[in-house]
């Protein structure tokens, strides 16, 4: 029976996971209702990131036992601050440049435009499926 044991690990402090499971899906879930839609509505690289980090904060404060709670909530709501302070300052043209690609406009006029392709990372094979949609 040692590898169920193993396997289990020692029950006692699951219940406290259950806890700090609940307690932090519903700072989370206050948190991202606090912020702004874009939080994780559009997904840029700047949000793509700050998402990753959130769920990396949410899994390590439940699962590890040397994580607090209050650890773990300090460290989600500093991320969401700041997330909000970088989304409120990309509405000037200095921030927005350090944070947001520059559109690329892959198809003008019906053709596709092989050079803004390049420049955004795609081929004609990534945008013709789109173009039979519209």
């Amino acid at each position: 029976m040692k590898w169920l044991s193993e396997l289990v690990g020692g029950t006692g402090g699951l219940a406290w996971v259950a806890v700090k499971a609940v307690l932090m899906f519903a700072v989370t879930i206050v948190g991202l209702r606090l912020g702004e839609r874009r939080t994780l509505a559009q997904l840029g690289a700047f949000d793509f990131a700050v998402a990753v980090a959130i769920g990396a904060i949410i899994g390590r404060t439940v699962t590890a036992s040397s994580a607090s709670f209050a650890t773990g909530a300090v460290a989600l709501v500093a991320l969401l601050v700041a997330h909000r302070l970088v989304a409120f300052a990309r509405r000037h043209n200095r921030m927005a440049r350090l944070t947001d690609h520059p559109p690329r406009v892959p198809v003008a006029e019906g053709k596709i435009q092989d050079h803004e392709l390049g420049r955004a990372g795609l081929t004609a094979a990534d945008v013709r499926p789109a173009a039979r949609r519209r």
